[in-house]
């Protein structure tokens, strides 16, 4: 079990690690977070790390949003908070509250084999196109 305890405060580490790099007025997914950190399929183990962090942490969790741009329920209150932070860095949402992943994602350069897109599963269709 200690074993267990190490691997994921390592994981969660590599999660924060990288959502400290999202610049301010960008989001990323938290399947683009979890292909970053290593951990395939991780998307859900990237909103347990974030929902781990203390209330005054410095790591800024309100740039993660899921795959179709919206913001995922957390606790009461956390949205409204997560949108107005989003806002105040200049974040625009529609009015079913998505916002436009091809404007605001983050695309940060990492070595990965030629050919390989990690954040290919992470793309969302626009409308119109298959």
């Amino acid at each position: 079990m200690k074993g267990t305890v190490g691997r994921r405060k390592t994981a969660y580490d590599r999660i924060w690690r990288i959502v400290r790099r999202i610049p301010r007025g960008q989001v990323a997914t938290y399947g683009q977070i979890a292909a970053l950190a290593g951990i395939p399929r991780g998307a859900r183990q990237v909103g347990y790390a974030l929902h781990a962090l203390t209330d005054h942490s410095a790591v800024p969790w309100h740039r993660v949003l899921n795959v179709r741009g919206t913001i995922s329920l957390r606790s009461e209150g956390a949205p409204e908070t997560q949108r107005l932070r989003l806002e105040r860095e200049g974040v625009r949402f529609d009015a079913a509250g998505r916002t436009d992943l091809a404007r605001f994602q983050w695309g940060p350069t990492r070595r990965h084999p030629p050919g390989r897109s990690v954040l290919k599963r992470d793309r969302v269709p626009r409308r119109g196109r298959t």
